[in-house]
């Protein structure tokens, strides 16, 4: 690849598309995930999403996070007290990405539907 393909550069990384982009900040098994659940639950604490999502670690969850809020796509809110408090909301860039989200939910809910039809018919 030359260096005329790469034609998008963001955080000293290099792109070749806007979709490469996206990809490199949403994609994954778990930021989806975790900005749907953002998204529809709105302002969770880290253990609340823990209970939420129980097959992710905390240290992966933890990592996510901290992911997403360098993106700018989290907002972590610490409030100063015994025990700390800390909370996550969706940014307004983060909030944007809803529509995208919903649509992949609503296309996973045809997928599964078709699925589950096609193979009650194959069992038949």
């Amino acid at each position: 690849m030359s260096k005329e393909d790469l034609k998008y550069t963001l955080n000293n990384k290099f792109y070749t598309c806007t979709f490469e982009i996206t990809m490199d900040l949403i994609g994954g098994k778990w930021k989806p995930l975790i900005l749907w659940h953002l998204g529809t639950k709105g302002t969770i604490r880290f253990n609340e999403l823990r209970k939420i999502m129980p097959n992710i670690t905390q240290k992966m969850l933890t990592q996510q996070l901290r992911e997403l809020e360098a993106d700018l796509l989290v907002n972590r809110t610490i409030y100063a007290q015994i025990p700390p408090k800390v909370e996550y909301a969706l940014s307004d860039t983060g909030v944007s990405l809803m529509p995208i989200l919903s649509s992949m939910c609503n296309w996973g809910q045809n997928y599964y539907t078709n699925a589950i039809d096609h193979s009650i018919q194959i069992n038949k």
